[in-house]
């Protein structure tokens, strides 16, 4: 998200010291910059076309038009012009050392990386929450399905949040200051040395979500524990009274949050038995109240461990989505941190740059996360890709995978 390389040399250039006369890539071959910059523009492709695949998907399948996938084409988007704007414009100053578009572009640049990179991390959170809701606060959840409103509302606010991060302080630092650090032929942020704002940027930017979704995760496994103990005790027994009982299946008592569901299973069953016990007359009624309460022993049971199942694939794909931005985020927010305590003598310039690309190798990887945690995305994305297969799998002839 921001460039290392001309940053430690203008650093050693604002302490006195001699600044190089050749490029910073001029420590490698010729054949080593080739390779860079072939896996440079190969991951800008990658990054490109994997999210515009994701981006396909939700646009020709109405299957993966439910809300909590809104969120994720909010960072498909966000991902993708990573790809597409960011990356290409960095390659050949990564490459030379030296900035040739200008400063207007490069503000232009600073503020695209920044604002896509910081709302990319909240996005991540937003989607931690939501499937939070969904697995501990089902209920109310689904009574918010309908409501198209709030994820709009919410998605609109990871771009505010995420721009007033960081882009007042890269459009109005030098006239704060009332010069500018930056070399003419140099493009990063007027406050790479300090050390305050980037405590406090990056304590917002990744270590606030890494504790917001590590939260969110630990609450969702620990609500699905709770459920598995519940169920493996009560063992889905049928009722033993009389009366319908509210302890089969971990079905929990009227005014429980999930009285409504159950309540609304009855209704349903009672209705679909009541012309039985009508045309039978009283001698069936008791067979009927048997058959009734095995029929929605069954039906609550079977819908308890779908539903249980479920929750646990959304537990397993998000703990592997957020497992990934850890790893690829945690590198570059403490050496940021250490950069900036040490004003950049104690970090290797190629150290921080790898560390830098591996944010970006996060946007890369988001789009193959998709069909490895979510069945309904590996099923649109092999509908776009090799659509004679999938019409091979839906007609029957094929097992599904």
């Amino acid at each position: 998200m921001h460039n290392s390389t001309a940053e430690t040399l203008h650093a050693a250039a604002t302490r006195n010291e001699t600044w190089p006369s050749q490029s910073p890539s001029s420590e490698f071959s010729l054949g080593v910059l080739v390779l860079l910059a072939f896996l440079m523009v190969l991951l800008s492709l990658v990054t490109i076309l994997g999210n515009i695949l994701v981006i396909l998907a939700f646009i020709m399948d109405r299957n993966l038009r439910h809300r909590s996938n809104y969120f994720f084409l909010n960072l498909a988007v966000s991902d993708f012009a990573v790809g597409a704007f960011c990356m290409p414009l960095y390659i050949p100053y990564a490459l030379t050392g030296t900035w040739h578009l200008g400063r207007s572009l490069c503000k232009l640049w600073l503020v695209m990386d920044y604002l896509l990179c910081t709302a990319s991390v909240f996005n991540i959170v937003l989607i931690s929450y939501d499937r939070f809701l969904s697995v501990t606060k089902a209920v109310s959840y689904r009574a918010q399905q309908g409501i198209t409103s709030s994820p709009a509302i919410k998605m609109v606010a990871i771009w505010v949040f995420a721009f007033l991060l960081y882009c007042p302080a890269i459009l109005l630092w030098e006239h704060v200051a009332g010069r500018s650090v930056v070399a003419a032929d140099q493009c990063y942020a007027e406050f790479f040395d300090n050390w305050y704002f980037l405590l406090c940027a990056s304590t917002l930017e990744f270590f606030v979500p890494l504790l917001l979704v590590t939260y969110f995760n630990m609450h969702i496994f620990h609500n699905i524990q709770r459920r598995q103990r519940r169920g493996s005790v009560q063992d889905c027994e049928p009722p033993r009274s009389s009366s319908l009982s509210w302890r089969f299946c971990g079905l929990p008592r009227p005014g429980a949050s999930s009285s409504s569901e159950a309540e609304d299973s009855v209704s349903s069953l009672t209705r679909s038995w009541r012309p039985a016990v009508v045309a039978n007359g009283p001698s069936r009624t008791e067979t009927s109240s048997t058959a009734l309460k095995r029929n929605f022993s069954a039906s609550f049971c079977s819908r308890s461990g779908s539903k249980l199942q479920r929750d646990k694939k959304i537990a397993k794909s998000l703990a592997i989505i957020v497992c990934v931005f850890a790893i690829c985020w945690a590198p570059y927010s403490l050496l940021m941190i250490i950069r900036g305590a040490c004003q950049g003598k104690c970090i290797h310039s190629s150290l921080y740059e790898a560390t830098f690309w591996l944010l970006w190798i996060n946007s890369s990887l988001n789009p193959f996360l998709y069909p490895v945690c979510h069945l309904r995305f590996r099923m649109a994305f092999l509908k776009i890709l090799c659509p004679k297969k999938f019409a091979t799998l839906r007609s029957g002839n094929t097992p599904s995978f």
